[in-house]
C-alpha cells in the first residue's frame, strides 16, 4: 500500500508540484532575453530546438483514453481553496513556462517567448507568445497574467503565502509583464512565476447563458476557456468527464508541444470506493490502473485479460527519479495531546513496520527515514562540515540529539522486540509526565490518552490498525475514522483532526514551498499542507537559508540540516514508500521506444494504437 493519489493530481493544475524547485547553481543569463531557465547546469535544448528528444514527432492523432479516478468534483474553478476541482482540468489551462522530462529543473517558454530576469534576481520579465490564443480565438495577454496572479492571491490564502515575497505584477510594456520581489538572490523566484497557470480575463468578467457576471472567487461547473490543447466536451457532475482535443491548437507545432496530446479524447471516470474501482478496470470500463496496494498487487492479476495478454502489468521507476516523499502518520501539534516531543517520540514506538512487510506488503516496501526520502538531501551519520555549520546558527533553537545521534526508526518485527518498544514509549510517556493506571493511559491532567486517526478512503486501515493495536497494549484507545475524498479534503485544509495519513512530496531542489509545509507563517493558516502544525523559528531560519542558498552544496547542506531537526521534532510516524510506478493498462497504446528519464509520459507522450486495440477486444477506434 501507498499513499493514494488522485488521478487529478496527475492531469490537473500541480499547485503542490509547481513550487518543487528551488536554487542550485542556477546558470540562466541575467538581464538578457533567454528561452529557458535551469536551476543547475545549462539547458540541454537550445534557443532553435525543434522538439523534445523524447517525442515521436509521427504520433498518430486519434482514439480515447479512459481514466479511473477516486471520489468526486464539484468545480471547474482551478484557483479556489475549497470544493474539488475537475480532474484533468490542466489540460485546458497553460502555463508561461513548461518543463522537460529530460532534464532536472529546466523549463522552457511556453505561453510566454522568452524571459528576462533582474541581474540580482529581484525581477523577472515574461515576452508573451503573440501566437498564444484562447479557444475562442482572443490572445492570451499580459493582462490577462497580471489579473491571474493577483486575483489567485486575493480568492486563495494558500497562494498568497506562496507568493509572499512577490510585491508586485506589471505589464511593464506592450505584451510584457514584470514580477517584482522584495528580496534578491531568491533564485528560485523566476521559476516559480513561469509556473503560473493563467487564465483569461475577458471570460472570467464576462457574463454566462444566463447573463450573470461570472465569478473567479465562486465555484462554477461551467464548463470554462481554455488556450490548452483540449476543450471540455462534456460532464455528469461528480461523475465523469470527457476533454475533446483541440484541432486548431494553437500550440500544436510548439517545440514543446510536438508528439504530444495525440489523443482525440480524454475520458475520466469517478469512483467513490477503490475495490469498485479496481472491478470496473478488470471489467475494461477504464484503460489504466496505478495499483496502490501491495496485496492486490501480488494475488489479484490472475483474471482473464492479464493471462492472454490483453491487459499488460509494467514497472515504471521514471516516475519517482527526480522526486522524493515523506508519508505516514502525522500527529497535529494544535491539538494539546500531541503539544509534548516526548509523547510525539513515543508513538513512532509502537509502529511494527516489519509485521506488516512480512504479513501485507510481501516485501515491497522501504521504511521512511527522512523528510526526503529518495533524494541526496537525506540527512546520515553526524552533521558535519556545512551542514554543522548550519546548524550550530540554531544550536540554542534545537534539541542537542541533533548534534550527538543519527536519527533512526525503532525495529520490530517479533514480539521481543515490539515488547522492547513498547516498553521504551511506556518510559517516553512516562518521563512526559503520563501514568498507566490499570490499562488506560492518563495524561498529566488525569485525562485517558486517546486520540483519532483520520483516513481518505480504506486502503490505509489495515496499517492503522497495526498502531492501534499496539497502542491499546500500553493502555492508549486510538480509533480509526475513514471517510470519503470531499470530507478528508475539507477536514484536513481546516486542520480538522488529531492525526492524519498523508505526506509532502518532495523535488530534486527544494526551496520555497518548505515554507508551505514546515513555515511558522502556514501554521494556522486553512489550507496549507503545514498539517503538522509546525511553528519552529529553528525550522523558519533553516528555511530561508535554503531559499536563498546561492549552490548546491550549500543547498544539499541546508536541506540536511532541515530534514535532521524536522525529524527531531518527531511529528509524524513514518510510514513506506515504493519508488516506482506499478500499473496496469490495457494494451491499445504505444510510448517513444525510450521514455524519458523523469517521467514514463503517460497519458501525455503516448498514443492509440490501432493494431494493438483490434487485439485488445472492444472498439478499434474511439
Amino acid at each position: 500500500m501507498t499513499l493514494p493519489l488522485k488521478l487529478s493530481s496527475l492531469l490537473a493544475i500541480g499547485f503542490i508540484a509547481a513550487g518543487m524547485v528551488s536554487p542550485a547553481q542556477a546558470q540562466t543569463p541575467t538581464g538578457t532575453w533567454v528561452n529557458s531557465f535551469t536551476l543547475e547546469g545549462e539547458p540541454k535544448y537550445g534557443p532553435d530546438y525543434p522538439h523534445f528528444d523524447y517525442v515521436n514527432v509521427d504520433a498518430p492523432k486519434g482514439g480515447t483514453v479512459r481514466l479511473g479516478d477516486m471520489g468526486g468534483f464539484d468545480t471547474f474553478n482551478p484557483i479556489l481553496p475549497k470544493g474539488e476541482v475537475a480532474g484533468g482540468i490542466g489540460l485546458l489551462y497553460e502555463t508561461l513556462m513548461t518543463p522537460s522530462f529530460d532534464e532536472n529543473n529546466t523549463y522552457y517558454v511556453h505561453l510566454a517567448e522568452a524571459l528576462k530576469i533582474a541581474p540580482d534576481y529581484g525581477a523577472v520579465t515574461f515576452r508573451m507568445d503573440a501566437d498564444a490564443k484562447w479557444h475562442d480565438g482572443e490572445p492570451v495577454t499580459a493582462e490577462d497574467v497580471v489579473w491571474t496572479f493577483e486575483k489567485l492571491i486575493e480568492v486563495n490564502p494558500d497562494r498568497a503565502q506562496y507568493y509572499a515575497n512577490v510585491t508586485s505584477a506589471e505589464v511593464t510594456a506592450p505584451g510584457e509583464v514584470t514580477f517584482t520581489f522584495n528580496q534578491t538572490d531568491n533564485r528560485e523566484l523566476p521559476l516559480i512565476l513561469g509556473q503560473l497557470l493563467v487564465l483569461p480575463q475577458h471570460w472570467w468578467e464576462g457574463t454566462n447563458a444566463e447573463g450573470e457576471t461570472r465569478s473567479i472567487a465562486e465555484s462554477t461547473l461551467e464548463p470554462p476557456l481554455g488556450s490548452g490543447p483540449y476543450r471540455l466536451a462534456s460532464f455528469d457532475a461528480g461523475r465523469s468527464i470527457t476533454y475533446q482535443r483541440v484541432e486548431d491548437y494553437w500550440g500544436i507545432d510548439h517545440p514543446t508541444q510536438i508528439g504530444q496530446n495525440n489523443f482525440d479524447e480524454y475520458r475520466i471516470e469517478y469512483f467513490l470506493d477503490l475495490t469498485v474501482m479496481f472491478e470496473a478496470f478488470k471489467g475494461d470500463q477504464f484503460d489504466w490502473w496505478s495499483e496502490n496496494q501491495a496485496r492486490r498487487w501480488a494475488t489479484a492479476y490472475d483474471f482473464p485479460a492479464v493471462q492472454d495478454g490483453r491487459v499488460i502489468r509494467e514497472l515504471f521507476p521514471q516516475d519517482y527519479n527526480g522526486s522524493g516523499v515523506l508519508v505516514g502518520f502525522i500527529m497535529n501539534l494544535r491539538r494539546d495531546k500531541f503539544a509534548d516531543p516526548l509523547v510525539r517520540e513515543a508513538m513512532n514506538y509502537a509502529f511494527d513496520f516489519e509485521e506488516l512487510s512480512n504479513t501485507l506488503f510481501y516485501g515491497q516496501y522501504e521504511r521512511i527515514d527522512s523528510f526526503f526520502f529518495g533524494l541526496p538531501f537525506k540527512s546520515t551519520g553526524l552533521p558535519e562540515g556545512e551542514e554543522l555549520e548550519i546548524l550550530e546558527s540554531v544550536r540554542d533553537q534545537i534539541p542537542e540529539k541533533v548534534f550527538t545521534t543519527p536519527y533512526t526508526n525503532p525495529v520490530s518485527g517479533d514480539p521481543t522486540k515490539l515488547r522492547e518498544n513498547l516498553r521504551t514509549a511506556l518510559n517516553l510517556f512516562t518521563e512526559a509526565g503520563f501514568t498507566l493506571e490499570g490499562t488506560q493511559m492518563l495524561d498529566p491532567s488525569g485525562q485517558p490518552f486517546t486520540f483519532e486517526i483520520l483516513l481518505n478512503g480504506p486502503t490505509i486501515e489495515p496499517v492503522a490498525q497495526n498502531l492501534v493495536t499496539n497502542l491499546a497494549q500500553i493502555g492508549i484507545t486510538a480509533t480509526i475514522r475513514t471517510v470519503d475524498s470531499p470530507q478528508f479534503i475539507n477536514r484536513a485544509r481546516s486542520f480538522d483532526y488529531d492525526m492524519i495519513y498523508s505526506g509532502w512530496a518532495q523535488s530534486f531542489s527544494p526551496g520555497n514551498e518548505q515554507r508551505f509545509f514546515f513555515g511558522s507563517s502556514t501554521a494556522d493558516q486553512q489550507g496549507a499542507q503545514n498539517y503538522a502544525g509546525v511553528a519552529d523559528p529553528a525550522v523558519d531560519a533553516l528555511i530561508e537559508k535554503l531559499i536563498v542558498a546561492d549552490d548546491r552544496e550549500t543547498q544539499e547542506a541546508v536541506t540536511k540540516a532541515l530534514d535532521r531537526v524536522l525529524l527531531n521534532k518527531h511529528i509524524v510516524i513514518p510510514s513506506y514508500a515504493l519508488r516506482t510506478t506499478r500499473s496496469a493498462r490495457w494494451d491499445r497504446f504505444s510510448h517513444p521506444e525510450e521514455l524519458p528519464e523523469f517521467s514514463s509520459g503517460f497519458p501525455t507522450l503516448w498514443w492509440w494504437d490501432e493494431e494493438k486495440a483490434a487485439r485488445t477486444g472492444g472498439v478499434t477506434a474511439r
